[in-house]
This record gives C-alpha cells, structure tokens and sequence, in this order.
C-alpha cells in the first residue's frame, strides 16, 4: 500500500515537471519556408511616356529618346512631326516595370511601377499612355495604362526649391491587363519540387520527414540542401493542389548555419543564435590624439611709435591612450548574449566591434560564418 505522503510528493513532482519551462522552439509552416515549383512570378518591363505633365517633363533637347518616341507614338496617330520644331516639357519617358503573378489569367488585373528615364522634374498629375510589357522572351503579356500616382512633391522659387519623397517615382494600381497567359497546369502534375527559401541540409530533411510521417509513406525526398521532391502518393484521393495544401500547413523547425552578418557601411551586426566563440582574450584601445588650433593676435600699446600686430599661434596636443581599458576573457562555448555582454564591457561600439569580431575569426576561435556586406 502506497503511503500517503509519497502519493504527494508524486502529484507535486508531475506538477513541477508539467510546468517547467520549456525550451522556445521556432516552429515555422512549410508555406513559409519553401516554394513550390511553377508557383513563381514574372518580370515584365516596357517602356512608355507619361503626359499631361505641369511644364515638369522632360527637356526635349537634353533627352532626344523622348522626342523620337513623341514623334513615333504621333505618327501613329496620323499626325506628322517629322522636321517640326517640338519643344514641350509636358511629356516625359519612363520605365514601366510589374510582376506577372503567378497563374494570371487574361483580362486580370497588375500593378505598375513607373520611374523617370531623362531630365524630368516630377510626374504629378502625368498620365502613361498605352505600354506594351514585354517578360525576358520578348513577347507581350500585358498592356499598361492609367494616372500615374506619386508620393513626394517638388515646388521651387526664384531663390528657394523643397522636395519630399522621389517625385520622379510612381504607382499605377491595376494599371495593367494580362494579355497573355503563362501555361503551367499544376493539377495534373504527379510530382513536383519544394525549393527552401534559406538552403539547409538539415532543414530540408526535415521538412521531408514531416511530410512522411504525415502521409504515413516516403513520398518526400530531400536531394540537395535547397530541393524536396514531392511524388504523389498512388492512393491519394486528390490531385496535387490538394495534397500541397494540407502539407504546407505542416510545421517544422527550421536549422540554419552559425552566421554573422556585417554591414559596414552602417555598422549594422546580426549575429545568429548558434554563434559560439572559443577561449579567448579581448581588448580594445585606440590611441586619440586631438590636435586644437587657437591663434591669438598681438599688437601693440596704442600711440606706440615701435611695433606690429602679429598673429600668435597657440596649438594645444590632447593625447588619449584610453589607459582604463580592461582586457576580457570570454570563455569557450559562450552564447550570443555572453559575446555581447563581453564586448558591450569593453564600451566598444558598432565600428570596433566589426574589428573585433573579424579579429576572433582571423584567429581561429569563432565558429560562425561572417558575411559583410555593404
């Protein structure tokens, strides 16, 4: 028989364990963390000309592409302006750019961006006129037209000119027809492609695994960091569409290398989670030396018969050596948050700690990655 003090203390001990805190687990959906082959915009490109342009277009002068493609676009209208003097600032040459959405069908809808090509000073209140957009094979998929909608504005005087934003940048919603479909039928697909946004070995077998044990069969493998091959299952009730959406609702931990980013144009650090360092020893010191001019002038006595009035230089030298700079010893193994509170004791800042982080990589003792950009 069972006494019962031992019975408590078992409920206590299942109580303590039920709510002991658990490790945080970054669970991410498959939807999130892969695409799926043949599921993919296009990039469309055209160029056009915007008009009804305040006198902020382009000079024609400066920007002879405007004028032959004024000319051009009149000449199709039936009106002849070969040899004429045209000399508008009204119209202005743009690039037209929008991604064709995948499965778009004829008659959909796109949005537009529209960007100044010459010497324009802003597109308020132009209008493009109709643009052939035109994908990397040369053909047409879209045709774009419409008000051209900008952010900034640009106002000037005689002495004084404000500008906010880029008002030489600008939006058109739903300023484009799809005129042309891309064929891709997915539903008839037997087997198609997960591609990992962020490629990982780990992470893609993973996913492979979840996928598996969800079906109950291997119907996902991993072949590279970046690709899980997806075969639909023989006994599946449905085609593929179905089958991609219950599985990119499956979720998985995603793993990703010991990485740290720098850019050293700002200054900006991103360390992951899974940088560790090994035993080393830090210190940082710069030697400052501020050098201050402060000239002073002598003259001499009023009503003096003898004398000039000179400039005195007087340059005082302050020299920094930063003595009270300690050295650090982080130990092996430590954290991201431990490497942190390391350099934050040094007093160190976003510029030394490149320098240093880039020391403990030269010397072999830290096992992350580091990436600079900028």
């Amino acid at each position: 028989m069972t006494h019962p003090f031992t019975r408590i203390v078992s409920i206590l001990s299942a109580l303590v364990i039920a709510y002991a805190p658990l490790p945080a687990l970054a669970f991410s959906r498959i939807k999130d963390l892969a695409d799926v082959e043949g599921i993919r915009e296009n990039m469309l490109i055209g160029y056009g000309l915007v008009v009804g342009l305040n006198n902020t277009g382009d000079s024609l002068k400066n920007a002879p592409f405007t004028q032959q493609a004024l000319q051009t676009m009149l000449e199709r209208l039936g009106v002849n302006t070969r040899g004429a003097s045209v000399n508008t600032k009204n119209v202005a040459a743009v690039m037209v750019t929008a991604n064709l959405t995948a499965f778009a069908v004829q008659g959909s809808h796109l949005d537009l961006t529209v960007s100044a090509m010459g010497d324009a000073k802003s597109l308020q209140g132009g209008a493009l006129l109709a643009t052939p957009l035109l994908a990397a094979d040369g053909q047409v998929y879209a045709l774009a037209q419409g008000p051209v909608a900008i952010g900034g504005f640009s106002a000037q005087g005689q002495g004084a000119s404000v500008t906010r934003g880029v008002p030489t940048s600008g939006h058109i919603s739903n300023g484009a027809i799809v005129e042309r479909e891309i064929g891709f039928s997915l539903a008839k697909a037997q087997s198609l492609r997960l591609s990992l946004r962020n490629p990982d070995l780990t992470t893609a077998q993973r996913v492979a695994a979840a996928i598996n044990r969800y079906l109950g069969q291997p119907a996902a493998q991993a072949s590279n960091p970046s690709t899980i091959q997806l075969t639909k299952p023989g006994n599946y009730p449905s085609d593929i569409v179905a089958l991609l959406t219950e599985i990119e609702q499956l979720k998985v931990e995603p793993d990703n290398p010991a990485k740290v980013v720098i850019d050293e144009g700002s200054g900006v650090i991103v360390m992951g989670s899974d940088v560790r360092i090994s035993t080393v020893a830090i210190a940082q010191g710069n030697l400052t030396i501020r050098i201050t001019e402060a000239p002073q002038v002598s003259q001499p006595q009023p009503f003096a018969q003898q004398g000039q009035t000179q400039v005195v230089p007087r340059t005082n030298i302050d020299v920094d050596e930063e003595i009270g700079k300690r050295l650090v010893v982080l130990n092996g193994g430590v954290s991201l948050q431990d490497l942190v509170n390391g350099l934050n004791a040094l007093g160190v800042g976003p510029r030394d700690m490149i320098s240093i982080l880039q020391a403990i990589k030269a010397a072999g003792a830290l096992q992350a990655e580091i990436q600079v950009i900028g």
